[in-house]
């Protein structure tokens, strides 16, 4: 009896294999973008996100690069485009572009890009990217704006490519529009030549395999991530618990309410009792919303399975509209990761409840980006403007049986700006910049520390702070008797205390001070390891907290 001829792609080693090497298809594109980007918070903080998609647009593979307010939210951004460009309009060498916060990744300040692409002549797959441009016009990243409209250049669903030709049109009006044309226009061919990787990358992998199509290998990534986040749902505790968060706001306080009901094949959040949306720009699109509540769910329930349009499904995301959680066109979104970036602490506060041994205390969670701005006054660079978001982090809540992680970004997973990267692309000089003794809430594990910055202007000349901050009224809170992380603080060096959000000129002659929050502590701290605390004390981790 004759063997069954064996078809490419056909047994599920052989999807499992190709599943793999589609995700280094997209850690391709991911490096390619970073490498060549020319904004710092991309290049060197890697504040992008980089993925394939089907033509249903069912995200397929994510770059492990990525942050996940950008890779979640781009999840839903690509059915977006395939609406405004149906599949049978697309041509190779085709892109589309959009920085629209309600179809893209929160605000306007991120450019999505999307590129169809072709294997042997036939439409196969979409890849898609999103990176952070530092400046895009109008009041800046920081959230001053009273509408979407004040925060920069806002880009409807546009062809950026058109069979290979650059829509110059498109261009002129992006550069027109920045204080920093050059690195603006230079960051958006990045976005375009990364996807271009990605397809070329894809239609070799579809060659060495032999396979024509994605359908199959598609509807198995999909199938087996769903059934594998399923399976983990399934022997969860079933219920409703609620957990409330009250941040600083911009002028008053907002309060986060969920509502998490645990069934059997699926999580619910919902934010009903959330405060409305405020007049300035720290308000979230649902589409951030959604993002962040998912990587929330997931680091608790399947940290292990890939994320994708399958292991994404069973988590379910509503929000009032017109809560602040669900803001509506054309409400101030700029600094939307301030809110946004609480929502997983917010979900842990309600899955502590029935899964008290996996979920760590609150952390800062927001980062705590210093956006400066300026103009160099010396004789090389005379009138160029500076715009710079120099990326800091807090201290990571305790986590059981682990402290938490001092100045690390949780849950964004960007990495900190150089202090000589920030030298080099600004007059700004740090004279100061480590870790902050004490800040970290004490308990059986202990908060991460936060840090402490202190920055003036090498050149006799102010320079504007573009403050987003959070954490400073209300500060990391501990779990089950594990103590809070310290508040952050902002001031100048002269004493003066500033306010958390708002454009700020910091004279010239002063020094920008500049201390991050601590994580809290989980647990009693008198029922900490009698070791770990002489280690925290050798390394001088428990200064006083009165002058931390």
């Amino acid at each position: 009896m004759m063997d069954t001829p064996h078809t490419p792609g056909s047994t599920e080693i052989d999807l499992q294999i190709m599943w793999n090497r589609l995700i280094t298809v997209v850690g391709e594109q991911a490096q390619v973008l970073i490498r060549t980007a020319f904004s710092p918070i991309v290049r060197e903080c890697e504040d992008i996100s980089a993925g394939v998609f089907d033509l249903e647009g069912r995200m397929l593979a994510q770059a492990v690069t990525g942050t996940p307010g950008h890779v979640n939210s781009m999840a839903e951004s690509v059915r977006h485009f395939i609406r405004h460009f149906p599949l049978d309009t697309m041509r190779e060498g085709d892109a589309y572009i959009t920085n629209d916060p309600w179809m893209g990744t929160g605000h306007l300040n991120d450019f999505v890009v999307t590129t169809p692409a072709f294997h042997k002549g036939n439409l196969v797959a979409l890849f898609s990217c999103t990176s952070h441009l530092m400046d895009i016009g109008g009041l800046g990243n920081g959230p001053e704006a009273s509408d979407v409209f004040m925060e920069g250049l806002y880009l409807p669903m546009l062809r950026l490519l058109d069979q290979g030709q650059v829509n110059e049109t498109l261009m002129a009006v992006i550069r027109a529009n920045t204080r920093l044309p050059l690195d603006t226009e230079g960051d958006t061919y990045s976005i375009a030549a990364c996807n271009d990787v990605g397809v070329r990358a894809l239609s070799a992998m579809m060659d060495e395999f032999g396979i024509t199509d994605l359908g199959p290998l598609a509807d198995f990534i999909i199938t087996r991530s769903r059934m594998a986040v399923e399976e983990r749902i399934a022997v969860l505790p079933r219920g409703e618990w609620t957990n409330t968060m009250r941040t600083d706001g911009y002028d008053h306080p907002v309060l986060l309410a969920a509502s998490l009901t645990i069934a059997p094949d699926h999580v619910l959040v919902d934010y009903v009792g959330t405060s409305p949306a405020v007049r300035h720009g720290i308000n979230v699109p649902l589409a951030y919303t959604k993002a962040y509540t998912v990587f929330g769910l997931k680091c608790i329930i399947a940290p292990d399975v890939p994320n994708n349009a399958g292991s994404l499904a069973p988590f379910r995301v509503t929000a009032p509209a017109g809560t602040i959680l669900n803001a509506l066109r054309p409400a101030p979104v700029s600094a939307r990761h301030v809110i946004g970036q609480m929502l997983p602490d917010v979900v842990f506060g309600c899955l502590y409840q029935p899964l008290p041994h996996r979920v760590p205390a609150e952390g800062t969670s927001c980062i705590w980006n210093i956006t400066v701005r300026g103009t160099w006054h010396d004789a090389g660079n005379t009138n160029l403007a500076y715009a710079l978001a120099i990326t800091t982090n807090g201290g990571t809540g305790a986590r059981p049986g682990l402290d938490g992680l001092s100045a690390t970004a949780f849950p964004s997973g960007v990495h900190g700006t150089p202090v000589e990267i920030a030298e080099i692309q600004s007059p700004l000089i740090f004279w100061r910049k480590e870790l902050r003794p004490g800040s970290g809430g004490d308990g059986t594990t202990r908060g991460g520390l936060g840090q402490i910055m202190e920055i003036s202007n090498t050149e006799a000349a102010p320079f504007e702070l573009l403050a987003a901050f959070d954490r400073i009224a209300n500060p990391p809170r501990g779990r089950a008797g594990g103590r809070n992380g310290l508040a952050g603080h902002v001031s100048l060096s002269s004493g003066r205390v500033l306010p958390g959000k708002g454009l700020q000129v910091i004279p010239a002659g002063e020094r920008l001070m500049v201390l991050t929050p601590g994580g809290a502590g989980l647990g009693d701290p008198a029922q900490r390891d009698p070791a770990l605390s002489e280690t925290d004390r050798t390394q001088g981790l428990l200064a006083d907290r009165a002058q931390a």
